[in-house]
């Protein structure tokens, strides 16, 4: 008969102790150079944590470069406008990311004076903010033992621990919350959640982990078993579904025509050239002038082209043409707050969503190029 291989190691099974001493030792010795690391500013600490969610650390180098530069204290991100924070954070994506900062930034100046409070609570009421963020800056700048657990942390604790289970399942997560919490050292836990981050980016990666130079690969029960690779398990991924739509690039003279989508939802708050149903391909003309109250003249189709987000892929068929003098738009459709025409020299102010910048970078001409570049 076949034994039946354990599908976790309790927290009593590994040497905590020798875990968190390899894996400071490790740290200390030396790790990647990020702007970030130099600092014990919450506020810092709080921007580039935010950055790096869902971004990779080469994108967020620069964007958080030019944020603290602009926006460096709560108090200038509360007063900063929305369209100047938005544009800031234009090509990271997950736009209500900036939102929430802005909004929490608001809730700091108003009832904490603009200093960011030290309690891991009152971090965690803050808009934005989850239990992995408040643990980072808690443990970061002011170095409370506090947990972190993400993607990264996740992958690792269950290869250390042995998690034979999805790692996205909600008890698996709170299995691994109660790891990462008997992990963190009293002291230095800002220095353990990097080494955590540092290891889970470097060297316990997803795919072919680097475990001949693991600082922790002695106390690792999925390498003991030969099953580091394998795991975290993985639930089976959904088909991703795709939306079609026709993005209108409208011009007169040279200002452009862009609509604001709602502050909520999918690219809150964020401006792109207004979008039909793919449906309305056979006549666009008459659907512009019924929905945004725009005369479309010498429509040309351009090369579509695609956009990816996380849970849905959009195809965007971009339409390219001029307008009749129009005195009032409006939007029937009820997909946008505004309409509006901008001159070269005002797109370089705005939040743009990632495909709208793609589309106006390709297809602009020389002064609208060098508006939207001057920004970046």
């Amino acid at each position: 008969m076949t034994k039946r291989r354990p599908s976790r190691a309790t927290s009593t099974e590994v040497d905590l102790e020798g875990v968190r001493r390899a894996l400071l030792a490790w740290f200390r010795r030396g790790h990647r150079d990020m702007p970030w690391r130099k600092t014990r500013d919450p506020y810092a600490i709080w921007v580039s944590e935010i950055m790096l969610q869902q971004t990779r650390v080469e994108t967020v180098r620069t964007y958080y470069e030019r944020w603290m530069a602009r926006l460096p204290t709560v108090r200038s991100l509360a007063e900063a406008p929305l369209d100047e924070v938005l544009s800031l954070w234009s090509g990271l994506g997950y736009y209500a990311r900036a939102r929430n900062l802005k909004a929490a930034a608001e809730v700091l100046v108003a009832k904490d004076g603009g200093v960011f409070p030290r309690d891991p609570a009152r971090i965690g009421e803050l808009p934005g903010i989850g239990p992995y963020t408040a643990g980072a800056i808690s443990s970061i700048a002011f170095d409370l033992p506090e947990p972190i657990l993400d993607g990264n942390v996740a992958r690792i604790l269950s290869r250390i621990f042995l998690v034979d289970a999805p790692a996205e399942a909600a008890s698996t997560k709170a299995a691994l919350w109660t790891l990462a919490r008997s992990l963190v050292p009293a002291r230095g836990a800002g220095d353990f959640n990097q080494a955590m981050m540092e290891l889970g980016a470097t060297v316990c990666v997803p795919r072919d982990p680097a475990c001949l130079t693991c600082p922790v690969a002695a106390q690792c029960k999925a390498r003991a078993a030969g099953r580091q690779v394998e795991l975290p398990r993985k639930k089976q991924k959904r088909a991703t579904p795709t939306v079609a739509q026709l993005a209108l690039l409208v011009r007169a003279g040279e200002r452009v025509l862009l609509a604001r989508r709602p502050a909520r939802g999918l690219w809150g708050g964020l401006w792109e050239p207004p979008c039909l149903p793919m449906e309305e391909e056979a006549d666009p003309r008459a659907a512009a002038r019924s929905r945004y109250g725009v005369k479309l003249l010498d429509v040309s189709a351009l090369q579509t082209f695609t956009h990816e987000l996380t849970h849905r892929r959009y195809l965007f068929q971009a339409l390219t043409a001029r307008s009749a003098p129009v005195v009032s738009l409006r939007d029937e459709s009820g997909a946008y707050e505004e309409l509006r025409w901008f001159s070269p020299k005002e797109l370089g102010g705005l939040g743009l969503s990632a495909w709208a910048s793609r589309l106006l970078d390709a297809k602009n001409d020389a002064p609208l190029r060098r508006a939207r570049n001057e920004r970046r």
